[in-house]
């Protein structure tokens, strides 16, 4: 089952037809007893709505903070390593890898996160700026995992680089994450086999493509969820990407106008269009 957040409301799909979900409010249904249950008796009642085909499909996401976990991957932590080892970071990224915590932390407001279709950004202040693409799960306020969604951790891996304390620099700022198109809810996790590929086109070609599975994502979402929820409270629930094990090579690094493609089956396709940030004071793109 998947739901969609559009600018005329919610939307359920089953088996390839929609059903309007007439609770109002995002939060309201992230935060519903049984959102699995609610959306199958929906669509069992048999009321397509055909309206969702004019429909603009927004970011699924209402209030929500959007957070990250790092270094899940074994590619990441070798990236992460190599990136930081002349800033005397690398051996951290080590440690985390092998330790009991992970390493989590705050990655987008809702108002920082694009629209599938609408543009990320790359700093202007970075050289060295890669898409991250991650599973991204959907927690309700009790800390229970309802869905599943795709995520693009937007990051400037040579401010990262430079010094591990500017993390927040290198992940946190406008149009910095992308999540979408839709949320799948599922009451069972998803299969280890689930592949996650990643494409970059660049005027009309292929520039990079990669893929993973969770076969190698190291941390259980469960474990990474329970982390999150120390100490915290997320009264309209949270967004937590897993990780990333698809990192292109060091020569690599985005331009405005890159077409990121990020696939997770059986969730579906986030694309996103890249622009240049505006640098300080300035405005943003068009149309972001």
């Amino acid at each position: 089952m998947k739901l969609y957040r559009t600018g005329n409301g919610q939307y359920a799909e089953h088996e390839g037809n929609y059903y309007r979900v007439p609770e109002p409010s995002w939060d309201a249904l992230i935060a519903h007893q049984d959102l699995h249950g609610y959306l199958v008796s929906i669509s069992s009642a048999g009321h397509l709505a055909y309206d969702f085909f004019s429909a603009s499909v927004e970011a699924p996401i209402g209030s929500q903070e959007v957070w990250a976990a790092g270094v899940t991957y074994y590619r990441s932590r070798s990236a992460r390593m190599a990136e930081a080892k002349d800033a005397g970071g690398g051996d951290f990224y080590d440690r985390v890898y092998s330790a009991e915590r992970p390493e989590l932390f705050f990655k987008a407001t809702a108002s920082r996160v694009a629209a599938p279709g609408s543009h990320v950004r790359i700093r202007s202040d970075a050289k060295w700026s890669v898409p991250e693409p991650e599973l991204t799960l959907v927690i309700d306020p009790r800390g229970r995992i309802v869905g599943y969604t795709i995520g693009n951790d937007m990051s400037s891996r040579d401010i990262e680089g430079e010094n591990p304390l500017y993390l927040p620099q290198a992940k946190v700022y406008d149009r910095s994450s992308a999540l979408g198109p839709c949320v799948l809810v599922s009451p069972e996790p998803l299969p280890s086999t689930t592949p996650i590929r990643l494409e970059i086109e660049r005027q009309g070609r292929s520039e990079f493509s990669g893929a993973t599975t969770l076969a190698e994502l190291k941390r259980a979402p469960s474990v990474l969820v329970e982390y999150l929820f120390r100490e915290n409270r997320f009264p309209s629930g949270a967004y937590l990407m897993t990780g990333t094990g698809i990192v292109p090579p060091d020569s690599f690094t985005l331009a405005p106008g890159d077409r990121v493609k990020i696939t997770i089956d059986p969730i579906g396709t986030l694309e996103n269009t890249v622009v240049q940030g505006s640098g300080p004071g300035g405005k943003s793109p068009a149309g972001c």
